[in-house]
C-alpha cells in the first residue's frame, strides 16, 4: 500500500515584493485522507500557499511534490487542479455564470463531459451540499452562505481529491456557518482547512498546523 504524501513542500520561498518574504523555508507534507487545519495570523501567508499548490502563484525558491510528481511549470499544474480543488474565502472570485446550475457545471464541462453528463453531475452535488431546488436561482442575488455553498459545490461538482479550503465560514451569521460546516463534515476528502473559526477547526481537522514567520510549525 502506497502511504506516500499527497502533498509535500520542501524549503518554499515566495515574495510578492522583493526583499519582502511572505513564505521563506516552508516545509509541509500530507498523506490522503488527513484534513489538516492551518492556522495563523492575518497576513501570514496562508491563501498565499494554497496558490502555490494548484499553481496560481509560482515558488521563488523550493521545491512542491504533488500526487507523487514534482511540479514545476504550468502544464504540470494542470493535474493538480483536476484532483484538488481551491474554494476561495470571497465567493464572489469563484461564481461567474447567470446561475447556478451553470456555475456548478461549468468544471465538469470544462473537464471534458458533454452538457447532460455535466447537468446530471451538478444536479447531484448541489443536493450533495443541501441546495436542490437552487438549480435555476440567480446566483449574483444568493446570500452570503448560499452562495459559500454553490462555489463549494462548484468545486466538488471536478470530484477533487483534496479540497483547499480558505475560511469557508468567514463572515457568514450562525445558520449558514452551520450549513456550511455540516456539509463540509459528510464529505470523504482529504482537505487542508484556513479558518479562524476554532470550531470548524476542531470539527473538521485531524491535526493543525500553524504558520509563523513564513514558516510551518506542527
Amino acid at each position: 500500500m502506497d502511504v506516500s504524501p499527497i502533498i509535500e513542500a520542501q524549503d518554499l520561498g515566495f515574495a510578492y515584493e522583493e526583499n519582502s518574504p511572505v513564505l521563506r523555508e516552508l516545509s509541509f507534507s500530507m498523506n490522503a485522507g488527513e484534513r489538516v487545519g492551518l492556522v495563523g495570523a492575518n497576513g501570514s501567508g496562508k491563501s498565499t500557499f494554497l496558490r502555490l499548490l494548484v499553481g496560481l502563484l509560482k515558488t521563488s525558491t523550493g521545491t512542491l511534490n504533488l500526487f507523487g510528481a514534482p511540479r514545476f511549470s504550468e502544464e504540470s499544474f494542470v493535474e493538480v487542479r483536476k484532483r484538488a480543488g481551491l474554494v476561495f474565502q470571497n465567493p464572489d472570485d469563484q461564481l461567474f455564470c447567470p446561475t447556478v446550475l451553470d456555475d456548478v457545471a461549468f468544471g465538469p464541462l470544462n473537464l471534458g463531459e458533454n452538457a447532460e453528463s455535466a447537468r446530471r453531475i451538478a444536479l447531484e452535488t448541489l443536493g450533495q451540499v443541501g441546495l436542490h431546488g437552487f438549480e435555476e436561482r440567480i446566483t449574483h442575488k444568493l446570500s452570503g452562505g448560499e452562495k459559500q455553498l454553490v462555489a463549494l459545490a462548484s468545486v466538488l461538482a471536478m470530484k477533487p481529491e483534496v479540497l483547499l479550503l480558505d475560511e469557508p465560514v468567514a463572515g457568514l451569521d450562525a445558520k449558514a456557518n452551520l450549513r456550511v460546516r455540516s456539509a463540509l463534515e459528510q464529505l470523504p476528502q482529504s482537505m487542508i482547512i484556513i479558518s479562524h473559526d476554532e470550531t470548524l477547526i476542531e470539527t473538521l481537522s485531524t491535526r493543525r498546523v500553524f504558520l509563523r514567520d513564513g514558516r510551518i510549525e506542527n
